[in-house]
Formats: structure tokens, sequence, C-alpha cells
């Protein structure tokens, strides 16, 4: 059972953008905080960005200022918009959300230098 789909992934330049969305089940979206990671091959998961209930956010240091979370309670999606890519943001990126500790499926980003 599909609880998580990340979609929006894709190939593009440096200094392009892309925004990725993560459509949710309605019983893992409400009142959960919603979080962005990714997987660089032969590197760690690293935490992206979160989004809370209510709309906080927080980056991760490599990111902020360049991409930005979003949440569309109607829709059950959480987005990530991301801008100023580099090379090194290539990865895989994974919705995930805390309280159930769900995880999507990942969606590819890869950028070109």
């Amino acid at each position: 059972q599909v609880q998580l789909v990340e979609s929006g992934g894709g190939l593009v330049q440096a200094g392009g953008s892309l925004r990725l969305s993560c459509a949710a089940s309605g019983s893992i979206y409400s009142d959960n905080t919603m979080r962005w990671y990714r997987q660089a091959p032969g590197k760690q998961r690293e935490l992206v960005a979160i989004i809370t209930s209510s709309g906080s956010t927080n980056y991760a240091d490599s990111v902020k200022g360049r991409f930005t979370i979003s949440r569309d309670n109607a829709k059950h999606t959480v987005y990530l918009q991301m801008n100023s890519l580099k090379p090194e943001d290539t990865a895989v990126y994974y919705c995930n959300a805390l309280r159930g500790w769900y995880w999507g499926q990942g969606t590819q980003v890869t950028v070109s230098s």
C-alpha cells in the first residue's frame, strides 16, 4: 500500500530549478511533520528540509536560501522548490512523514555542470 508518492525529479542544468511533490494519504499527512531527505551515491541519507503541521520550516545549511519547503493541506501534498541548483544537489530525494516513519519511493534529481 503506497502511502507517500514523490514526483518532479529530473535532469536540470546547474542554476536551474525543479519542484518536487510528495502526495500523502490523509491519515499520514494530517497533523504530521513532513520532511525531505536526499541520498547521493556513496553517501548517507541527509535531512534537507522540515515543515511542521503548523507550517514552521527548517533547512540544512547547504540548501538555505535556495530551497523552499511548503505544504498544501487541501491536497495533502508537500513541495520542495529547488532553485539555483548545483551539481552537488544530485541525489535521490525522499519524502518522509515523521509520525509513523513513512517513506516514499524517492525521485532522482540530477544536476549537470
